[in-house]
């Protein structure tokens, strides 16, 4: 089912707690064509795939159809993907991204759209152009649901204002922060006697606090009049700072990248390749790691999807060894040829530090940590939702064990008994021979005698059985009785 690389999993391979964060790199749909990735949308595994779904008619599709057809299915899955607390990030450039962002409107809904955030994808304009420079790429940030937010930074330079010129205990701070409120409330519009005998008048909308918590903040120094008894002042501390809300305008380069810096990187990564062997407009990983800056708490899941030349895993790994963070990916890349010989390979160099033949990089030291390499095998169930005639024993009982549990299986499945989790040990009665043999002969039907001798679980597990058939002569009570449930397949396995 699935084919491993030479390279240590990460352990352990999925965490169950934190946000998730979805990057996608998806095709610009410019109508070019390449190698290395089918921008397109032309390669026979999309044709295949929209012939499918969309039907005969799809020969009659525009470029932008095709795109649009190609996006919405995916999109749609990846906000199932996506935890409660998540959010998208999507690059695109003016080919489609007007249309994209339609599309993300419908999907995750208008009220979950965060920002625009305009990325500086050149480091100098073209001169070859006879209208504009495309010097811009977009990045449409969605969230699953309202509320999210991003990380607020911290910037030195723009916090250089931060004094402590009385050794305050706090440590440094600044006068200057509004104490009025940013919404209209009646109940805090009351005016203020200084102790120079001046009323100062409330702010138009109310003051930021009550009577009560002022008259605390005055009393802590937080607020204090000034000389003249005119204005409240309020004093902000460094240590209260949550940090500087991120501005929708990346366009400082050093920060966050450009195109021709991540092609120089991939080229030193792949020194034995051409550059036409290459992605020309590869993501530079300064940019995901300023996405997963602002997004990304210690432990969370990171997903591409569109994985392509492995930016984003080369970016989190680099993030987690310069913060300490304990952040975990899943790249998919659909095209086999690029999966290994430049996904999966850009991870494996920069891990260990040296290219396929024992080269350094160049590079201060490996990255280290490790990834786990899986190919898809064939689909589990036919057009007709049926278990396809060429599945094995252990194919299914892999997905039955993970569907009725949401864990892995334990271990490779050669019998009846796949394993116990969490109160439930779970069994399944079948034999692809089933096609060509009656079911009970088979062994795939649930009868008494067949109950009656099934493996027993563990010592001391006293837990319900599940057990999983194509059919059942139990009685309800017997089952009741015998501490089993009956889950008939395929139709009972979840996510069939």
């Amino acid at each position: 089912w699935c084919q491993y690389l030479n390279c240590p999993p990460a352990k352990p391979p999925f965490n169950e707690g934190g946000g998730e964060q979805l990057h996608i790199d998806p095709p610009y749909n410019t109508g070019s064509e390449g190698w290395v990735y089918n921008d397109n949308v032309n390669s026979v595994e999309i044709c295949s795939w929209l012939g499918n779904v969309v039907g005969s008619e799809v020969e009659d599709l525009s470029r932008h159809d095709k795109w649009l057809s190609m996006m919405y299915p995916r999109l749609r899955l990846l906000r199932e993907f996506l935890r409660d607390d998540g959010v998208i990030w999507v690059t695109i450039d003016d080919n489609e991204g007007h249309r994209l962002k339609i599309i993300l409107d419908e999907i995750f809904g208008i009220r979950n759209f965060v920002a625009e955030v305009i990325w500086r994808n050149s480091d100098n304009s073209s001169n070859n152009v006879t209208k504009f420079s495309q010097d811009h790429n977009m990045l449409q940030v969605y969230s699953k649901l309202p509320g999210w937010s991003p990380h607020f930074l911290d910037d030195p330079e723009k916090r250089s204002h931060f004094k402590n010129p009385d050794n305050d205990p706090k440590g440094p701070w600044f006068d200057g922060n509004p104490v009025n409120n940013p919404a209209l409330r009646p109940k805090l519009q009351f005016n203020i006697i200084s102790p120079k005998g001046i009323e100062i008048k409330h702010p138009p909308n109310g003051w930021r606090w009550s009577r009560e918590t002022m008259d605390e903040k005055f009393a802590t120094g937080e607020l204090r009049f000034s000389e003249d008894g005119k204005r409240v002042i309020r004093r902000t501390y460094l240590k209260d700072m949550q940090g500087l809300p991120p501005s929708t305008l990346w366009a400082n380069v050093e920060e966050t990248g450009h195109t021709r810096s991540a092609k120089y990187e991939l080229k030193r990564i792949f020194p034995e390749k051409l550059s036409t062997e290459l992605f020309d407009t590869p993501k530079p990983v300064k940019l995901i790691k300023k996405i997963l800056e602002l997004s990304c708490s210690d432990g969370d899941l990171v997903l591409d999807s569109f994985s392509g030349s492995g930016t984003t895993g080369h970016a989190v790994l680099e993030f987690n060894r310069q913060n300490s963070t304990k952040l975990q990916f899943i790249l998919v890349e659909m095209e086999q040829k690029i999966a290994l010989e430049v996904t999966s390979e850009r991870l494996r160099r920069i891990i260990s530090g040296s290219d396929n033949q024992g080269i350094s990089l160049r590079q201060t030291e490996p990255l280290g940590s490790g990834f786990r390499f899986c190919q898809l095998g064939k689909p589990l169930f036919d057009e007709f939702g049926d278990i396809a005639s060429e599945v094995t024993f252990s194919d299914l009982a892999a997905h039955i064990f993970f569907a009725e549990t949401g864990a892995p299986i334990p271990h490779r499945a050669e019998s009846e008994f796949l394993g116990t989790h969490q109160g439930r040990a779970v069994y399944l009665l079948f034999d692809a021979s089933h096609c060509q043999t009656p079911r009970e002969a088979a062994g795939n039907v649930l009868t008494p005698n067949r109950l009656a001798n099934l493996s027993a679980p563990p010592e001391g597990f006293d837990g319900l059985r599940v057990i999983y058939a194509e059919g059942c002569t139990v009685s309800a009570d017997r089952l009741k009785a015998a501490g089993a449930i009956f889950k008939q397949i395929p139709y009972q396995i979840e996510g069939v």
